[in-house]
């Protein structure tokens, strides 16, 4: 039995963002550069290199191809290893137009995954 808990797969994915940490009465703190490991309809992977409060709120744009898109996500878990932290991030705000943008890059890895284990598989 798996401990899998997440409902969108999640595509392997180096690409930059920056992020602004937002605590609860809305103030902005913590802004910096990272970069994804992986990225779903529902959320990321992001890598840091600060260790961020688990639970905040976290502004976050996100290049994907050619295009950059606001989201909104909450910080659900932080591991850190060797000077790096992986932040799991759900999104919980997106614009429709950023939405759409998100579904269309996470499609075409899937397309992209898909024909790569065609040409695995004798």
């Amino acid at each position: 039995m798996t401990s899998e808990r997440r409902r969108f797969i999640r595509p392997e994915a180096l690409n930059l963002l920056d992020y602004l940490v937002v605590d609860e009465q809305g103030r902005q703190g913590e802004y910096s550069m990272a970069r994804t490991l992986n990225v779903s309809k529902g959320g990321i992977l992001m890598e840091t290199h600060k260790k961020l409060p688990k639970g905040q709120q976290v502004m976050i744009t996100l290049g994907l191809q050619d295009q950059l898109i606001d989201v909104m996500g909450r910080i659900v878990y932080v591991v850190g290893t060797a000077g790096r932290f992986h932040n799991g991030i759900e999104f919980f705000h997106l614009s429709d137009t950023d939405k759409q943008i998100l579904e269309r890059y996470v499609s075409a890895f899937h397309s992209l995954y898909a024909e790569e284990f065609k040409e695995l598989d004798p």
